[in-house]
């Protein structure tokens, strides 16, 4: 949520415009409602338009900026003030000296701004930003240095914070410092970069360098000057950038959403890759937990929030199953609240694309303080609750750009199964010949994935006939039912139609009160390797159809049972049960897809809703 660019080049740079709006075109993923850009040539110039890029850029286009080897810009996600010309970023100082960038809550901004009243200083936005721009400025009159004066600043906030800002008698530095949220540098030859992930300037440069929390760094065109909020140096190694700039495009896709669904075979594939050591163990990215601690481990708690939370719970049958140990699937907004029940014997399983959720992020932190350990599930290198984690497993499913999830989803699950075969493995409940062949297993199904893929225009044509539906039902059994709950949201998320996921057992207990003619009702029907579980679900797909319902169902090739009641049968590669949701899901998602382009619907970027919620 937000994105942030900072950059500074050579004093005869004129292209730091040009880098900033392509930072922020990279980073429209991240879900927003305005966006800005100020340059500083001595004084600072900024243009800030409500919408979407195009609206900035369109008034560059006919009132363009002073040319500058120093800019930040921003694309905003409303938390205080609507999304107004007013209200987007950057923010201007009462006296000019200084614009600055903000992601997060400022949460005594009130407080603050009383204060500034009392020296005759109003805000002019609704936004608590606008407090931190003008602390900034007065700290700067004091300090005479940028550095020192955001040091000063900083200690005087509460809540989250990634802030970046130039000074208008400062051409040629950026400072930015980070709290609860997410900031990394990008390393240049005589130019140098800030934002909010990578994506920011991978066109410009494959190196980088992670920011801690509460640090502050210092970037001119030639240095780069990380330290602590005390004012203590911090000394960082760079890492290389394992993408490049194409993958943050739409490589000939309509969208990125469809882009992201044919590289599903791919992220799964890439998070199983050398998982397994010669000595038939396998391994994780970064475990830092003892193993005789693992051993003890009496219950697992899965923290995550919407679509990770329905990977979650998938995790739970197949860890179940394989381990024997009791697992918890919770939102993780509601489990700091409740009083949990941790242990020194709890391992709680943190599920998150951005590893920057803050609802998970406050979640493990509340689980570390009631002495569990924490694993962390994350498909970003040097994010905050992977460093602030006692061990990590990184999903290589490479940037995921559409604010709807797909890919994430089934490298989440993928992880989440080497995760609970490692346990059993290490716990003595599988040995090394059954976790191989589960691991075969695994490796097959990117194969099935992309056989699923290829029958994508006779799942594009159900939506022809379907584009004004009211509301549609999903229904599943065992891991069939995390899936239907997963093509309910894609669909809430997407098309903006009213949809529910049900456990299909439930039917007969309510939900089957909403069933009427022309209703479209989505089976997930598990494999008829499982004859009793078949059995139940295709005595819930004929309660439907008997009251007219459109059943659509998602089967195994050679399941003949379903086609006498299904209206529409989309046929998937025959799959062991607990790996049944890695194919099952993937025509929920074209359908959703689909549909909501059939609608006319932005389904990279749905309304009201962002990539990474770094905000409570």
């Amino acid at each position: 949520m937000c994105g942030i660019v900072g950059y500074v080049g050579a004093e005869n740079s004129t292209r730091a415009v040009d880098v900033v709006l392509e930072g922020l075109s990279r980073l429209e993923y991240r879900g927003y409602d305005s966006a800005g850009v100020a340059v500083t040539t001595g004084t600072i110039s900024q243009v800030k338009r409500a919408g979407k890029l195009q609206n900035l850029l369109d008034e560059l286009a006919s009132n363009p900026l002073p040319n500058s080897a120093t800019s930040i810009g921003h694309t905003r996600w409303t938390t205080h003030g609507g999304p107004t010309d007013e209200n987007a970023h950057p923010h201007l100082s009462f006296d000019g000296s200084i614009s600055l960038v903000h992601n997060g809550i400022i949460e005594n901004h009130a407080e603050l701004a009383r204060e500034l009243a009392e020296q005759g200083i109003e805000r002019v936005t609704q936004t608590d930003t606008e407090v931190v721009a003008h602390h900034l400025a007065l700290s700067y009159k004091k300090e005479g240095d940028l550095t020192k004066a955001l040091l000063a600043t900083v200690a005087e906030l509460e809540g989250s914070f990634t802030i970046v800002a130039i000074a208008a008698d400062a051409p040629g530095t950026v400072v930015a410092a980070r709290r609860n949220s997410p900031l990394v540098v990008g390393l240049g030859d005589g130019e140098n970069f800030v934002g909010s992930d990578v994506a920011a300037f991978v066109g410009q440069t494959k190196r980088a360098i992670e920011m801690g929390q509460d640090e502050l760094v210092t970037i001119t065109p030639d240095s780069v000057t990380i330290q602590t909020f005390e004012g203590e140096p911090v000394e960082r190694d760079e890492f290389e950038i394992n993408w490049n700039a194409e993958a943050a495009v739409k490589g000939g896709f309509n969208t990125f959403m469809e882009k992201e669904i044919h590289d599903q075979p791919s992220a799964v594939r890439d998070t199983l890759l050398g998982r397994m050591s010669e000595s038939g163990s396998l391994m994780l990215d970064e475990l830092r937990i003892d193993e005789s601690i693992l051993r003890r481990i009496d219950k697992i708690i899965v923290v995550a929030c919407g679509t990770a939370a329905y990977a979650g719970h998938v995790a739970k049958y197949a860890i179940e199953h394989w381990c024997r140990i009791p697992v918890e699937v919770e939102l993780a907004h509601e489990f700091r609240y409740r009083d949990p029940v941790v242990s020194e014997k709890t391992l709680v399983v943190a599920i998150t694309q951005s590893g920057e959720t803050m609802d998970t992020l406050m979640a493990v932190r509340h689980a570390r303080d009631q002495g569990a350990k924490v694993l962390a599930i994350v498909n970003t290198h040097g994010s905050t609750i992977a460093r602030e984690s006692d061990a990590v497993l990184y999903t290589h499913a490479g940037p995921e750009v559409a604010v709807a999830s797909t890919k994430a989803f089934v490298a989440q699950i993928t992880a989440t199964y080497l995760l609970g075969l490692y346990l059993a493995q290490l716990r003595g409940n599988k040995y090394s010949d059954e976790v191989i062949t589960y691991l075969d297993e695994l490796m097959a199904m990117p194969d099935k994935i992309t056989a699923v893929i290829s029958q994508e225009d006779e799942i594009k044509a159900l939506v022809a006939s379907m584009k004004d539906v009211k509301t549609v039902l999903f229904l599943g059994r065992h891991v069939g039912y995390p899936v239907a709950l997963e093509g309910a949201l894609k669909l809430k998320e997407l098309a903006y139609i009213h949809a529910e996921g049900f456990a299909a057992g439930e039917l007969k207990h309510g939900p089957i009160a909403l069933v009427e003619e022309d209703q479209p009702v989505f089976f997930i029907v598990p494999t008829p390797r499982r004859p009793v579980l078949h059995a139940k679900v295709l005595s819930n797909l004929q309660e439907v159809k008997a009251r007219g319902a459109r059943v659509l169902c998602i089967a195994e090739e050679g399941d003949t049972a379903v086609a006498e009641y299904a209206d529409t049968v989309i046929r998937i590669p025959e799959t062991p049960t607990l790996l049944h949701p890695l194919v099952s899901v993937v025509p929920l998602q074209i359908f959703a897809c689909a549909l909501a382009t059939e609608k006319g619907l932005d389904v990279d970027q749905p309304r009201n809703l962002a990539k990474s919620v770094t905000v409570e």
